[in-house]
């Protein structure tokens, strides 16, 4: 009995070691970078750190304007491109429940009722031969992948690790539309504050016009002088004109990230954001940052999937076994269909495994090293970046410091010089192109303020985004 068995077993041994197909030559490239190598300490070193310096989910609240908490609330809740990648990650979810299918026993269940006519020299014998019958069948079918080198549930892993990265890829999508709508509210109010400056100086000029009318009228200036005073008032009209239009845009572009029409950016107030007081940074910078930034995270993860679909590819050079059964009925005619006697069964393994395939595993396999290659730099740059651009807002916040000391100190010097300059020009001591000139020089400080005020602003919501926004991956992050 033994003999019997012997002789299959080894035939089908052979045929597995022969059916292989080599794996030689073919392996991956690219390793993960160590955070801990990415020298960081001189560029952060200065920097005010905490150990609560993460930003909060919430982050836009610490600029204390009711009015952004409310637009925000209303973009989370209504915004076309969150939708979006909220149904990319719900699709990914998906996935991964049918690779997770491929892990149990499928059955199926069939039935089939032909009326057809047998042939006289077919396989059916008589006295069905060369006559009309209908052949009837009913039967349920069982087959379970064993799945002896775990592609199945390599698969799965795989399927996993993408569903886990359009999860986080969900969060990258939040917190970009958050910082997309506190930048166009932070341009809506630099474009206010630069409207204050321009009423400002149309008032001023109005005045400065008037006086040099009557100045003209008692004959102690030119009316070249008269001129000059006069063209400066369309241009500052123009330069409101303009500002008004910026402000238009900043209203409609955060209508269009509420998801809404153009008329919701009609309701908007002014703003009234403030920068944060002081800045801090992690005290646990870079070592944390992996898992504080949803691209990293979501990158990681894909590293992983590719990781898993290298294991996939490598199971597919083995031989597949699945066992099949089945059970059930057939007849020829509907009148035996459920007799004991129209009953059949079976059940046995199937094998299948590669024999000769061109090259096609190979090169499959050498494709999947080549994706893991590629998420694994994709992931390194991601890292290197990530870092990058909190250095980056940390240097911009510091030269911002300075800028604004400089500029704090050369605008109150150009006010004391155009007070001067007016007060001259007032008791006909001075003239217009002095007036002019100190005018000119105050406005450009003036304008710059509102600037360097904006730009705070947008420093602090950039710091958030470097920050990862208030994500802080779970602990089944890989």
């Amino acid at each position: 009995m033994m003999r019997h068995f012997a002789r299959p077993a080894l035939a089908l041994a052979v045929l597995v070691i022969a059916g292989c197909a080599s794996m030689d030559g073919l392996q991956t490239q690219s390793s993960l970078n160590d955070p801990a190598a990415l020298a960081a300490d001189r560029s952060l070193a200065g920097a005010r750190t905490a150990p609560a310096a993460w930003p909060q989910t919430d982050w836009w609240k610490r600029f204390g304007d009711p009015q952004l908490d409310r637009l925000m609330d209303e973009a989370l809740a209504s915004n076309p491109t969150l939708r979006v990648a909220q149904a990319r990650s719900r699709k990914a979810l998906a996935y991964a429940q049918t690779a997770d299918a491929a892990l149990y026993p499928r059955v199926d269940g069939s039935a089939q009722i032909i009326r057809q006519r047998y042939p006289e020299h077919g396989l059916i014998p008589p006295p069905f031969a060369g006559s009309m019958e209908t052949d009837a069948q009913l039967q349920a079918t069982l087959s379970f992948d064993l799945d002896l080198w775990g592609k199945n549930r390599s698969a799965y892993a795989a399927a996993v690790g993408l569903a886990k990265a359009a999860e986080v890829d969900t969060y990258a999508a939040r917190l970009a539309l958050s910082v997309n709508i506190a930048q166009a509210y932070v341009e809506l109010q630099r474009a206010y504050l630069q409207l204050d400056v321009a009423e400002k100086a149309l008032a001023e000029r109005e005045q400065i016009y008037k006086l040099t009318q009557e100045r003209f009228d008692a004959g102690v200036d030119s009316r070249l002088a008269v001129k000059q005073a006069e063209s400066a008032l369309p241009a500052t009209r123009e330069q409101i004109a303009q500002l008004n239009e910026a402000i238009g845009l900043a209203r409609n572009q955060i209508a269009a990230l509420l998801g809404q029409g153009p008329d919701r950016g009609l309701a908007l107030e002014r703003p009234a954001a403030k920068a944060f007081g002081v800045v801090e940074l992690p005290s646990n910078l870079p070592a944390e940052l992996l898992g504080r930034r949803p691209d990293i995270v979501a990158q990681r993860w894909r590293v992983e999937a590719a990781g898993k679909d290298i294991d996939v590819a490598k199971a597919e050079f083995y031989p597949n076994v699945s066992l099949i059964a089945f059970i059930g009925l057939q007849s020829i005619g509907l009148s035996k269909l459920f007799d004991a006697a129209s009953r059949t069964f079976g059940a046995g393994p199937a094998v299948t495994l590669p024999i000769f395939d061109a090259g096609r595993l190979r090169g499959n396999l050498s494709g999947v090293q080549a994706d893991y290659d590629a998420a694994v730099e994709s992931y390194n740059a991601a890292l290197v970046n990530g870092l990058r651009d909190v250095v980056d807002q940390l240097t911009s916040f510091r030269s911002l410091d300075e800028q604004g000391t400089q500029q704090a100190q050369a605008q109150s010097t150009a006010q004391e010089a155009y007070d001067l300059a007016l007060l001259r020009f007032r008791e006909g001591v001075g003239n217009y192109l002095e007036v002019l000139t100190a005018e000119s020089q105050l406005l450009t400080q003036q304008s710059l303020d509102a600037d360097l005020r904006a730009r705070r602003l947008n420093l602090s919501i950039n710091l958030v985004r470097a920050l990862g926004g208030g994500y802080d991956a779970p602990t089944a992050t890989p």
